[in-house]
């Protein structure tokens, strides 16, 4: 099982493409089937069209599963032809809702069983942990629990938005929530069988950390973030 997940950029917050790249090219394919799932953030039309353009430009067969028009009565089926799945950002807590109602939960672990690559960006990053940071609920961070393909927990956004790091090392402080990564906007882990393989990045200052408890005191630790080439939008 391979899963990618960003802490924030990708086709829809960055110009540079090089991060969707790598997704597509774990892919081992040619001209990759990748299947967008907007569920988070409400299934945008807008969203949709950015990832279309963004895939296609990179030289995929991109398509999108709407589950408020939803293609074929048999999902699993329709999932397991993809070679790629990448979600989007948004609210984890109604996407996962509305996912575990559809299924979804069970037939995306089956798909990455067979070979099909887990990829997503912020909502669709920390949803694969055991647990994750998020503001799901207005006003406020929260600790939901996740689909636990990958065990541990996950904050997403971890260098852009003030409040994430230091609620994310507060509370595996304190034990709230258990240890985990903190992943920087321009920055993705990416694991295989449940073992982080390696961290990547697009600028040099891409963040990307373990967080442990030690004494009652959260530490971090640098991941050490591989630097890819540039692959920047040649249609906007």
């Amino acid at each position: 099982m391979e899963i990618i997940a960003l802490g924030g950029g990708g086709f829809s917050m960055d110009e540079n493409l090089a991060l969707d790249r790598y997704i597509l090219d774990q892919s081992r394919s040619s001209t990759p089937r990748v299947c967008f799932l907007p569920q988070a953030s409400g299934e945008p039309a807008a969203y949709v069209v950015r990832f279309m353009a963004a895939m296609a430009e990179l030289g995929a067969t991109p398509t999108h599963l709407s589950l408020f028009r939803p293609p074929t009565a048999d999902l699993a089926s329709y999932l397991e032809e993809m070679d790629v799945i990448y979600v989007g950002g948004g609210n984890t807590r109604s996407m996962l809702a509305l996912w575990r109602e559809w299924q979804l939960d069970g037939i995306l672990r089956d798909v990455a069983g067979h070979g099909t690559v887990l990829a997503g960006l912020s909502a669709g990053a920390v949803c694969w942990f055991s647990q994750m940071v998020t503001d799901s609920v207005p006003g406020k961070l929260s600790v939901p629990d996740g689909l636990a393909y990958l065990e541990g927990s996950a904050c997403p956004h971890y260098d852009s938005e003030p409040r994430r790091r230091p609620t994310f090392l507060k509370w595996v402080a304190n034990g709230r929530i258990g240890a985990g990564y903190g992943i920087g906007d321009n920055a993705a882990l990416h694991f295989v069988d449940g073992i982080l393989h390696q961290a990547v990045g697009t600028t040099d200052n891409a963040v990307a950390v373990r967080v442990t408890e030690k004494d009652g005191e959260a530490v971090e630790e640098p991941l050490g973030v591989r630097v890819l080439d540039k692959h920047p939008r040649r249609f906007r």
